[in-house]
């Protein structure tokens, strides 16, 4: 099973066994690698508690990352395309690790600072393009579906189980919260370099995986992409929905201070709803899109609901007896959330964006997607220190209005896409028909990196499908 590391294979040339275990491996990774970034979604008041943070302290750190992954975001698919994903997967793993054993160390603030910028770097710019580019390198063409759709089950089934153990130790230091938040970090540290050593180990050297021929950015895909309104349309949409799909993770430290729920309750209802529903929304979503035949259809529906639920958390009595009542809610919330946000990137498709600026079209809206990490949880945090359990119903309406923008984005797409189909559909066939032509003047020469790269740039959108 151990991979040659001198000759280069096609994925016919490795054994079932090995196929499905770096199926497993980089599903794993995707979701275990991000971990330490975001650990305050599910372990809010324990790592504020142990860092001996304010709530702004915390979102300046999520900040200082998503800052630097949007910076690395587009670069990323160019290294991707030059640099073999063997040599991406060990090194990311490994420096990710590394700097998770420099996190537990509870440094200044300041150093920490120096952390987060780094896992930007590490698990942006050097590990982010390669889980789709190696799930395409270990398929067939007809396999390629069907093993993404079980990657997404392994993400969920790792994050879930991850987060429980992770769970089990800031159990056994209730009393000692730093020493219980060191704990998990040098476990999640040691997971993420043992991924590391595998990949190194197992992932081989695949034929046609680097793009020996590509010159970086194209100059001309990115100009149109940024011409399509169907792109930018998708990218505010993007935006909206991440917006209020990660604003969720406010929802655990309001049971906790305001309904007054235990640790133990607000930590699995949190796991529960940022992993274990994972298994079963993006399926679910991504069903019902499928079946009224558009995401933007979906999209729509399940904001306006993702609204109502945010409303109501204002509206909501705090009391004991009405925690249950807000853990369903909560769970349900992050069920429609994790579904929506799930097939965004749909859209394009839906927008009959051309496959050959597909790459950078979702490029753009990792970019302008993400942004809300990188000042939303300051703005939040802040609000917090400043006027306590207060500061909730505001940001709960704030949540509920960039879930109306998401959906009124979505309908403006989905409108746009019906007044303008012939047009679409003449650009998406004309695309098509002049890559075919350059293709055929280069067959024989690179088909099997085409086949390799062009998964990169749909893997340059963190769980954007």
């Amino acid at each position: 099973m151990l991979s040659s590391l001198r000759h280069e294979v096609h994925s016919r040339d490795l054994t079932r066994g090995h196929r499905i275990f770096l199926l497993v491996l980089v599903s794993m990774g995707s979701s275990i690698i991000y971990t330490p970034a975001y650990l305050k979604t599910v372990f809010y008041d324990p790592l504020m508690q142990a860092l001996n943070a304010t709530n702004a302290d915390l979102g300046k750190l999520l900040s200082a990352y998503a800052i630097t992954a949007t910076i690395c975001y587009l670069p990323s698919g160019v290294v991707a395309d030059k640099v073999r994903v063997r040599t991406l997967g060990w090194v990311g793993f490994t420096t990710t690790a590394a700097l998770t054993f420099v996190y537990a160390l509870l440094p200044s603030f300041n150093t920490l600072m120096l952390v987060f910028v780094g896992m930007g770097i590490t698990t942006i710019l050097i590990w982010w393009g390669i889980r789709y580019k190696l799930v395409r390198l270990i398929s067939e063409e007809d396999e390629y579906s069907r093993n993404i759709g079980i990657s997404y089950g392994i993400y969920g089934a790792a994050g879930l189980i991850v987060n429980l153990i992770n769970l089990w130790i800031i159990g056994r230091f209730v009393d000692h919260l730093a020493a219980g938040v060191r704990t998990l970090l040098i476990f999640l540290g040691c997971i993420i370099l043992i991924l590391g050593v595998l990949s190194f180990l197992f992932i081989p050297k695949f034929e046609g995986e680097i793009n020996r021929d590509g010159g970086g950015f194209n100059l001309r895909e990115l100009a149109a992409a940024l011409r399509s309104p169907v792109v930018w349309l998708a990218a505010c949409c993007m935006f909206f929905v991440y917006f209020y799909y990660t604003g969720v993770a406010y929802t655990t430290p309001y049971l906790q201070t305001v309904m007054g729920a235990s640790l133990g309750i607000v930590s699995v209802v949190s796991i529960i709803r940022t992993y274990g529903i994972t298994l079963l929304s993006g399926p679910a979503f991504g069903f019902m899109a499928k079946a009224v035949g558009s995401p933007s259809r979906v999209i729509v529906t399940g904001s306006v609901v993702a609204a109502l639920i945010l409303v109501a958390f204002t509206f909501l009595p705090t009391t004991a007896a009405m925690t249950v009542v807000a853990a369903i809610l909560i769970i349900l919330l992050g069920f429609i959330g994790n579904g929506v946000f799930g097939i965004v990137s749909s859209q394009l498709t839906e927008g009959k964006v051309p496959l050959t600026i597909f790459g950078t079209a979702t490029g753009i809206l990792s970019v302008v997607g993400f942004l809300p990490d990188t000042f939303s949880s300051t703005w939040f945090g802040s609000m917090i220190d400043k006027s306590g359990n207060d500061a909730y119903r505001s940001i709960f309406i704030i949540l509920a209005v960039t879930a109306l923008l998401a959906a009124a984005f979505a309908l403006a797409l989905l409108f746009y896409v019906r007044k303008n189909k012939a047009k679409l559909e003449a650009a998406e066939m004309a695309a098509a028909e002049h890559a075919t032509g350059h293709d055929a003047e280069r067959a024989g020469q690179q088909s099997a990196a085409s086949s390799a790269t062009s998964a990169s740039g749909l893997g340059s959108a963190r769980e954007l499908e």
